[in-house]
């Protein structure tokens, strides 16, 4: 296995950054048993995977 060593310097870069928009509560699902098979009880959170990119 190579060892990898990085020369430069790391410190200077921000270790992350975030975006958060802000998010408005609209009430919860009424189906508990479909909230559950989707991951979530926020209907404005269930964003399903479709395998592609998000931009356009």
């Amino acid at each position: 296995m190579k060892d990898y060593i990085y020369k430069e310097n790391c410190d200077r870069y921000p270790i992350a950054m975030a975006y958060v928009p802000w998010q408005q509560f609209d009430g919860i699902c009424d189906n508990l048993e479909e909230a559950f098979d989707d991951g979530t009880v926020f209907p404005e959170l269930d964003k399903p995977f479709t395998g592609r990119r998000c931009c356009s």
